[in-house]
């Protein structure tokens, strides 16, 4: 577990290759990626000039999945960063977004730890459980490998004020729907 606390080590060598120090072999992008997405703090140095280049390597890691089209940065918020480099905001921006993540994550803890807390009527339904573990590994994914708990839907009754609950239901119901949809692309 000590080891998961200190960044995998990547050296990039005059060739261009990446050369994990860890298990010694090269790796690529799409190795990269995976680290990070499983949670892994990664840094990658020049060995020639020892300079570090993790931020553009992540920043080329983003741009391939933008360029296949697996889009996750709304076109707006583009255009909003290629300006902050010009404006004075550039000093705003970073500690803007590295927040809006954190408060993202921890939003979706405690949605998960909120949802586990209800009973779950679909549990009992076939296929369940395979529709619930691939919504973990699609938050996974998005979530940069933060988990929480196994999530599941609230349950409404038939007083107004838990009918809300049965039309969260629903709309949660449409939202797996979607996401096993995406899931499926995958």
């Amino acid at each position: 577990m000590a080891e998961d606390a200190k960044p995998l080590l990547i050296k990039r060598y005059a060739s261009r290759r990446l050369y994990n120090t860890e298990t010694s072999d090269y790796v690529t992008l799409e190795d990269i990626a995976a680290f990070v997405r499983e949670g892994r703090e990664v840094q990658i140095i020049d060995l020639k000039s020892g300079d570090d280049l993790t931020r553009q390597y992540l920043l080329q890691i983003v741009a391939e999945h933008e360029s296949r089209g697996e889009s996750v940065l709304p076109v707006d918020v583009l255009t909003d960063l290629v300006r902050s480099y010009t404006t004075q905001a550039q000093s705003v921006v970073p500690q803007f977004l590295a927040a809006s993540f954190q408060m993202l994550r921890e939003g979706q803890s405690k949605l998960m730890e909120n949802l586990s807390s209800f009973p779950n009527p679909m549990s009992k339904m076939p296929g369940f459980d395979v529709l619930q573990r691939q919504q973990q590994a699609f938050m996974k994914t998005m979530m940069g490998g933060w988990t929480g708990k196994d999530g599941e839907e609230g349950e409404g009754e038939s007083d107004p004020a838990k009918q809300t609950g049965r039309d969260d239901l629903d709309v949660i119901k449409k939202q797996l729907a979607e996401l096993q949809a995406k899931l499926s692309k995958l």
